[in-house]
């Protein structure tokens, strides 16, 4: 199955969980990042638009910080499964939270190219998971975070959502 055909880890999500404004399906208003495997790492694609603009010409720093924190969630997600020997959409997917974000701004993101975002767990410990993420435009990286994600925690789960 190529890339284009399978379905990102977000649509996995269980829909009670499933309102992020930067993944979230069922968010009207929402990005709808879309995360899939590609080998060993988890990538996402996004082009952004006029809206998401800092500067002319050039992307807001906090647009490219909600990427990169929803594309870990999405990789912290998909690590869980592949710890427990399933592939994504075999069982209901364990939904994170961000811990800590860390952002590292290399250089201006161009506004109007896609956005490539690939990720890899770097940490992994007994309540937490560490996902280190690149962002790359036109074969350039210009910003790279470390994110630790949670599980999400009982008291953000509503009931009947």
């Amino acid at each position: 199955m190529s890339n284009a055909e399978r379905p990102s880890i977000q649509q996995f999500y269980p829909d009670d969980a499933a309102h992020c404004y930067g993944c979230g399906r069922r968010n009207t208003q929402g990005l709808h990042l879309e995360s899939t495997r590609e080998g060993d790492d988890i990538v996402a694609r996004f082009t952004p638009q006029a809206q998401h603009m800092s500067m002319p010409g050039f992307v807001y720093g906090g647009l490219v910080a909600s990427l990169i924190d929803c594309h870990a969630m999405a990789t912290a997600a998909a690590h869980t499964e592949r710890l427990a020997g399933r592939e994504i959409g075999e069982a209901t997917l364990q939904r994170y939270v961000t811990a800590a974000l860390k952002v590292d701004y290399l250089a201006p993101t161009p506004l109007g190219p896609q956005i490539v975002l690939r990720a890899r767990v770097s940490e992994t410990g007994r309540t937490k998971i560490v996902v280190a993420v690149t962002v790359t435009v036109a074969g350039r990286d210009t910003a790279r975070g470390e994110v630790v994600a949670v599980p999400i925690p009982a008291a953000m789960v509503l009931p009947n959502t």
